[in-house]
């Protein structure tokens, strides 16, 4: 059983596609700060998405392994789409409530000694990551498929 689960290619692509994307984002915040932030490859938010990567990523392989008329990819389509609407659409907002609320915490801050923990403001994805992170999982797919097929 764990062995299929090792050999299975749709894992694998959408995997690879994730693992791409989070290792993306640290040379790509260095270029950006000149600082290296280590803690990227394991957080959520960010150019390109990880999320989408995978997603996208196992929906064609889903596509290419079993068929593009099976319900199965159409479910993996519909389910794509649902976490992609999500980085890019809910996620987003409550990143930007977190960095108002953050921005609230600072003015009071300023006029009063509080020491409250910031929130996360990096929880969702513009349109842009999304759209990275979903060419990335795609091409991962394709090549993955080019290779075993």
């Amino acid at each position: 059983m764990l062995l299929d689960l090792i050999n299975n290619q749709v894992i694998i692509a959408g995997l690879v596609g994730w693992s791409l994307a989070q290792a993306i984002k640290v040379p790509l915040e260095y270029v950006q700060t000149h600082k290296w932030n280590w803690s990227l490859l394991f957080r959520a938010g960010g150019m390109p998405s990880s999320h989408s990567a995978l997603v996208s990523g196992i929906s064609l392989a889903t596509g290419l392994y079993e068929g593009m008329n099976t319900a199965v990819f159409a479910l993996s389509v519909a389910v794509a789409m649902v976490v992609i609407y999500d980085a890019t659409g809910i996620r987003r907002q409550a990143g930007k409530h977190a960095e108002l609320i953050n921005a609230m915490i600072d003015d009071l801050a300023s006029g009063h000694p509080l020491k409250e923990e910031t929130l996360r403001e990096v929880l969702g994805h513009t349109p842009i990551e999304a759209m990275g992170g979903m060419l990335l999982g795609l091409l991962s797919a394709l090549l993955l498929w080019a290779v075993w097929r």
